[in-house]
């Protein structure tokens, strides 16, 4: 029987990799559905084609990550809930609008298509601005003050280029043609953004949070967690230099951009959890005031360790089967 100090630690490890499975698979289709055109029927086609398969799978990961704070962390689920309750309802509203189009617009006749588009891409919009929203919010402890709720727009603007810089890099793999050559420039340009909010994120963390600047600044932790934005930044760099490339010859090597991306996302959320561990709410709840009690939690935790590789089998499948270059979207 484990005990509640090492529960605490699997649980929001677990917690933590299902959002960080989120942010990446949900988030290049939330890009993609941002970048959906709206006066270019073939490629709507194609775009949306090249996330049918798994787009509603990847939203499994969002809810295991609810799932997970709610059970193992329930005082924190309240407390953010409360503040949060607002634009998790956008959100929802968003992801719930995303699902409707992309049923309907398969079923609708020709003339009624272009609207259902429009739907699918606001709604992508939405849901990604308010997932950016959230995040600022929570980051800065959930500050009512007006730089607390400027930095969370400017953190909603920042996550959804994020997300089209990630939904960019995933046509460039899936596509061909005009439409990758598109992806290209979206890609080459989303990417700039993403790595000025990353930088801005970054250093008012560290302005806001003296425990933040000490964690990644004092000996000997500098020399572990300082080469990982010298790395992010390297990613970046190649990046640039792979779509100018790709703008001029496109090789074989398209999945890299799409790659880049994940590895940008994942050093950025190590980053970011580092910087605020042991707390679950910052600067308000740590995870071993939130933590429930053990017993629950050793019952839980032998459901956890079959439910969560069987989502992680489940994905890599369903990746393997459908790899590739995107084909028509059909429907039986």
């Amino acid at each position: 029987m484990l005990d509640q100090h090492t529960l605490a630690i699997i649980f929001v490890s677990l917690m933590g990799l299902a959002t960080l499975m989120y942010a990446i698979l949900d988030g290049y289709d939330l890009g993609v559905g941002i970048l959906l055109p709206l006066n270019h029927q073939e490629h709507s086609d194609t775009m949306i084609a090249s996330i049918g398969p798994f787009w509603d799978a990847n939203e499994t990961w969002l809810v295991l990550a609810i799932g997970l704070l709610l059970i193992a962390f329930p005082s924190a689920h309240s407390m953010i809930l409360k503040a949060l309750y607002l634009p998790a309802a956008v959100m929802l509203i968003g992801l719930i609008l995303r699902g409707v189009a992309f049923d309907f617009r398969a079923k609708a006749s020709f003339s009624h298509k272009p609207s259902w588009d429009k739907a699918f891409k606001g709604g992508s919009l939405l849901a990604s601005l308010a997932q950016g929203y959230m995040l600022g919010m929570y980051v800065n402890g959930f500050d009512q003050s007006l730089h607390g709720y400027l930095f969370a727009m400017l953190s909603a603007l920042g996550v959804s280029a994020a997300y089209c810089f990630i939904g960019s890099a995933w046509l460039i793999m899936k596509t061909e043609g005009e439409l990758q050559r598109k992806a290209i420039q979206q890609c080459k340009h989303t990417l700039g953004i993403a790595f000025i909010g990353i930088i801005l994120a970054s250093f008012f963390n560290l302005l806001l949070y003296p425990s933040v600047y000490d964690k990644w600044f004092e000996m000997p932790h500098a020399l572990l967690l300082l080469p990982i934005p010298v790395i992010c930044i390297t990613l970046f760099i190649a990046c640039y230099l792979m779509l100018k490339r790709m703008t001029l010859h496109r090789g074989k090597r398209q999945s890299l951009p799409f790659i880049m991306c994940i590895l940008i996302f994942s050093l950025s959320f190590f980053g970011l959890g580092f910087s605020f561990f042991p707390y679950i709410v910052p600067g308000q709840l740590t995870i071993w005031q939130a933590v429930a009690a053990a017993e629950s939690l050793n019952f839980i935790f032998w459901g956890a360790i079959v439910v969560v590789p069987t989502i992680f089998a489940y994905t890599l499948y369903s990746y393997r089967v459908f790899w590739g270059k995107v084909e028509d979207l059909r429907y039986y």
